[in-house]
């Protein structure tokens, strides 16, 4: 990871300790924790709750993993096991191992495949030294969690193959307020001849035989985050995305846990893979009966080919130990998400209830049409109007989905003067009730080009194509190849004009189809590259622009995105019932904070389904960018007389939403009275979202149990009672609708 000169400036800077195979020390001085602990060849990472130990084999230099869980210190009380016992299964695949290879008799799957140069794939890769650094490092052009020397602290172990002069680094930082193991792996040819990279986990786990679940989050357009759970069986088993993005399909997310863990009670393991590209996650049961879970690249559209001295980084995957059930688990990433990936200064503040035009008016609409649709918008108390797709394109203008993308100009026929008029007389809006100026938003898809574009006419070998093969339409368009410099500085460019030519304070960023006709395995990891860089590029040079995700909804719900875009479009599908499902799932790795939740039009769009304007905004309100998705003109009178309460409620409501914690009461798929509890940072506010699905007729309701109070402290509920933390949680509260989609806000503040 560090050349030496680097690695001599910290070690003289005090930053950084450089060990060999020298005595039993601490990595910090006394007067910080004990986050990092080396003891001669033996590692362990140490959070409030957490210890993660593994060691050097001292026969083979193999790393070794001996504890990943609650908090240990001392000895560990030795292993044993049938090693000695004869079979096809040699020692290698008997042991618990950190970063096992391919070849040498562990036949499970390896966390690190290269193919040399002789054509064989054989590695023996061992300990040479390793280094500690307080704080963490950035990744070369990738995403990462980031903090200072008091939040984290930083193992680099250095591997060194002897036979092919390859080298590995693991990269271990803990953050130990979280609970969180963060790491990522290197591989450098140090030899003369080239080799390819095939698989290369992230994270690689072995776990001691035991019983697990694991849990995943599968689905597909209009249907993201449906929580799955099963049995860990002897295999494999897995899932992952080769769409040459994270997709809709499979998260890149991974949670085991004993089949007795709730979503309260019981031990969990959480992997978050920090990466939008695409990825693979393997689950195995060897034939021991060691669990052995990885995260990585997909090694199907990998195989990185390293010229002498050069060196290929693996995305990093976060993990977090809880052992306070599955919503410990979530609140854990949610936490360090929020305060050590998202960079944006809307991270945790600043989200205005945002209208925005899709739904409203679709490719149909002009100058005025737009501005009296803001205009509606503002006197709804709305405090960002945001045009979407349909505003671009001269030549070949963006009238539907079969023309203009690539060609980033204001529509001269809807826009004769450009944005600029528009832009200024919206903003000189007011948002009702307030002194608050209307805020301007747009759509964009600049990762994608239509065939009928001036900018496909003049670089067709812009897009990514192989060959000759016919170039698959997908929603009429094509991927541009953003591994190219050329087409990273057009998409930078081209939104940077955008950007300056007026007042525009929130972009929307679009990706609506997958990659088809890769040129070669990895040129979808170059293309991953390229995307970070644009987003790096762009979110430095407009800090003050709210950024927002979106991948046809959430089909790009993933880490990498959250580092620079604070908050992504969650689903397409804005049907308040489906979207509980949806945000709930979405929630098991992602902050609320993060989520895009809109109040739509009913009949719905997706659905076809009526549900009450209370109900949908309730659930929307769930999001940390709270917004309406229709035209106001088309409001029913009940429900125009309703919207103007439901965005103030929002408003009250966000700041807990954007910053506090999440309890998820009762899952949807699990209960007719999906309920969840958001706490504020200080413990002092809290809002519980209580829903009922169907009607209950002539039957007796639940309590809701509410989680996470001062059993000790009193608080007042909505206003009135006195009623102590312990009552809150033990006994609890009780509502009763009448209906369907029946929905209740209630507020709690210690008193």
């Amino acid at each position: 990871m560090f050349g030496s000169t680097k690695r001599a400036a910290l070690a003289a800077a005090g930053l950084l300790t450089v060990f060999g195979n020298g005595p039993s020390v601490m990595a910090q001085d006394s007067s910080k924790s004990d986050a990092v602990v080396v003891d001669g060849k033996t590692f362990t990472l140490n959070g409030e709750n957490v210890s993660y130990r593994f060691r050097v084999n001292e026969t083979n230099g193999d790393l070794v993993s001996d504890h990943f869980g609650g908090s240990i210190t001392g000895d560990l009380f030795p292993s044993s096991g049938p090693e000695g016992v004869g079979g096809w299964v040699g020692l290698e695949g008997r042991f618990r191992r950190e970063f096992p290879d391919q070849g040498r008799g562990d036949f499970r799957i390896p966390a690190v495949r290269i193919r040399q140069s002789e054509g064989y794939t054989v590695t023996d890769l061992q300990y040479q030294s390793h280094s500690v650094i307080r704080g963490k490092p950035a990744l070369p052009g990738l995403p990462a969690t980031y903090g200072t020397e008091e939040d984290v602290t930083t193992l680099v172990v250095h591997l060194y193959d002897n036979y092919s002069s390859i080298a590995a680094d693991l990269s271990y930082s803990i953050f130990p307020k979280y609970d969180a193991i963060v790491r990522s792996a290197n591989v450098t040819n140090k030899g003369t001849q080239n080799i390819t990279v095939e698989a290369l986990s992230s994270f690689s786990v072995d776990f001691p035989y035991e019983d697990l679940d694991m849990i995943s989050l599968r689905g597909d357009w209009a249907r993201e985050a449906h929580r799955q759970r099963r049995k860990v069986e002897y295999g494999t088993q897995g899932f992952g995305s080769s769409t040459g993005f994270s997709s809709h399909l499979h998260n890149p997310f991974l949670a085991l846990t004993h089949p007795s863990t709730t979503e309260a009670h019981g031990e969990v393991w959480g992997f978050s893979l920090v990466y939008t590209g695409s990825f693979a996650v393997d689950v195995e049961k060897g034939s021991q009966g060691l669990t052995r879970a990885l995260l990585g690249f997909n090694p199907s559209q990998l195989s990185w080919q390293l010229a002498a001295g050069e060196t290929l980084t693996s995305p990093e995957c976060v993990s977090v130990y809880s052992k306070d059930g599955i919503g410990g688990m979530s609140r854990s990433l949610h936490r360090l998400y929020r305060n050590h990936l998202i960079k944006s200064k809307f991270a945790t503040s600043d989200r205005p209830v945002l209208l925005n035009s899709w739904e409203g008016l679709y490719f149909d609409f002009n100058e005025s049409r737009i501005y009296r649709l803001a205009e509606e918008s503002a006197a709804l108390g709305v405090k960002l109007f945001v045009m979407d797709d349909g505003w671009f394109g001269d030549k070949y203008p963006r009238t539907s989905d079969n023309a203009g993308l690539g060609d980033w100009v204001p529509n001269p026929d809807r826009f004769p003067d450009g944005l600029g008029p528009l832009v200024q007389d919206v903003t000189k809006l007011k948002a009702a009730n307030s002194s608050t100026d209307l805020r301007f938003g747009i759509w964009v898809e600049p990762e994608m080009v239509n065939p009928n574009s001036s900018l496909y006419r003049e670089h067709p070998d812009w897009v990514l194509h192989a060959g000759q093969y016919p170039r698959t339409l997908q929603r009429n368009q094509l991927v541009l190849n953003l591994a190219l410099p050329e087409v990273q500085d057009y998409i930078i460019d081209s939104v940077t004009n955008i950007l300056n030519s007026s007042a525009i304070s929130y972009v929307k960023w679009d990706f609506n189809r997958a990659m088809h006709e890769s040129s070669s395995p990895s040129s979808d990891h170059a293309y991953i590259l390229g995307m970070y860089r644009v987003f790096e590029t762009l979110t430095t040079r407009f800090p003050d622009v709210l950024w927002e995700g979106c991948a046809s909804g959430g089909g790009r719900f993933d880490p990498g995105v959250l580092e620079y875009f604070p908050q992504i479009w969650t689903s397409d599908n804005t049907d308040a019932l489906e979207r509980i499902t949806i945000q709930f799932g979405t929630s098991l790795a992602y902050p609320p904070s993060a989520m895009g939740a809109h109040l739509s039009a009913v009949p719905n769009a997706q659905t076809g389904r009526t549900i009450p304007v209370g109900f949908r905004g309730h659930v929307a309100m769930m999001g940390g960018s709270f917004g309406l998705e229709l035209d106001p003109a088309e409001l029913h009178e009940d429900e125009k007389a309703e919207v103007p309460g439901l965005l103030a409620l929002a408003e009250k409501v966000n700041p807990i939403v954007l910053t506090g914690d999440m309890w998820r009461l009762s899952l949807p798929e699990e209960s007719n009275w999906p309920a969840a509890l958001f706490i504020s940072e200080d413990g002092n506010h809290a809002v519980l979202f209580y829903f009922q699905l169907a009607a209950n007729v002539n039957h007796a309701t639940p309590w809701i149990r509410l989680q996470g109070l001062d059993p000790k402290a009193l608080y007042s509920v909505d206003g009135s009672g006195s009623y102590s933390g312990s009552t809150l949680m033990n006994m609890g509260l009780q509502y009763y609708f009448s209906s369907d989609y029946g929905s209740k806000v209630v507020f709690l503040e210690k008193l």
